[in-house]
């Protein structure tokens, strides 16, 4: 508040307020603003806040990333400093990669979710399985990550699956495995099927999937979040049979490494036009996802699908 206040007591402010009238409405003492008008901040004490707090807001968007990647995403956003300067802030303040080896007897147990389970049913034996059924496209879809190895680098594809048909809506492919990778995939899927409000989607606890950036995205689109639970290998088995099959009909059974990222990026845009538009899928009823959706829309709403891509 202080800057405030010195602000408005200046000659060529444009309604000049006499600092005695500043602190009495700001609840400040007058006192303890001189001390800090004969000794303000310093120019190096702000550089040093500005870049503490973009590397700050790129730890938090993503945890599992070290300082050399959180100077990155700091110089993404305007504020560029040394490896050295960002080790030095980030240990400071305690901002250490949610993959560093944590002291004996002292790992962190998985952190609270940040949605619920909604596709969690308790049987009448009291059992929790998971269940994933939708009447209609739109209402339940499936997230999951992968990657690839290619002579340029490691690459990471994020698919989104609608549960009602098995298509593939929406994904994204990044040299990184961040947050704004999962937030790419799902604004992908939203442009792709227009209005989607009301939707759910089903990810694990990925730090991808539990950070701000994402939880802000479904919030825009209008979409509910849903999140497994811990040590359960069913909860998201729907969509990792999906990946699996991008695995082996794509990547090869020995997973060998692509030459480049574009060889990548183009087998798997040709992989998913043919898996929503042409492959047969015995969960359906042996037709491609696009035609039953075809034959939903048109029998709901007497035209075709409106989502041709």
């Amino acid at each position: 508040m202080f800057p405030l206040v010195r602000e408005l007591a200046a000659t060529d402010a444009p309604i000049r307020v006499p600092v005695t009238v500043t602190c009495r409405v700001l609840k400040l003492a007058r006192q303890q603003y001189y001390r800090w008008l004969n000794n303000p901040v310093t120019d190096s004490e702000l550089v040093e806040a500005y870049r503490a707090n973009a590397l700050f807001d790129a730890h938090r968007d993503d945890p599992e990333f070290g300082y050399r990647f959180l100077v990155d995403e700091a110089a993404e956003d305007g504020e560029p400093m040394a490896e050295r300067t960002a080790w030095r802030i980030c240990s400071t303040n305690g901002w250490w990669s949610a993959f560093g080896k944590p002291k004996k007897g002292k790992a962190k147990k998985p952190g609270p979710p940040v949605h619920d389970d909604l596709c969690a049913m308790v049987d009448k034996h009291g059992v929790t399985r998971h269940v994933f059924e939708a009447d209609a496209p739109n209402e339940l879809w499936l997230s999951d990550i992968t990657e690839h190895r290619t002579g340029e680098g490691k690459l990471y594809l994020c698919a989104i699956k609608d549960i009602y048909s098995n298509r593939i809506v929406g994904y994204s492919i990044d040299s990184r495995m961040k947050s704004r990778h999962a937030v790419a995939a799902l604004n992908n899927a939203v442009a792709r099927r227009g209005e989607v409000a009301g939707c759910i989607v089903h990810t694990d606890r990925g730090s991808q999937y539990t950070s701000l950036a994402f939880t802000e995205a479904l919030i825009d689109a209008g979409i509910t979040g849903s999140i497994g639970t811990v040590g359960d290998a069913l909860d998201n088995a729907l969509m990792e049979s999906t990946i699996g099959l991008f695995k082996t009909e794509v990547i090869g059974h020995e997973q060998k490494i692509w030459a480049s990222w574009r060889q990548v990026e183009e087998a798997t845009a040709a992989w998913v036009h043919w898996f929503n538009h042409d492959r047969l899928h015995s969960a359906i009823g042996d037709v491609p996802p696009a035609e039953l959706e075809q034959a939903h829309y048109a029998s709901t709403r007497g035209h075709d699908n409106p989502v041709a891509a």
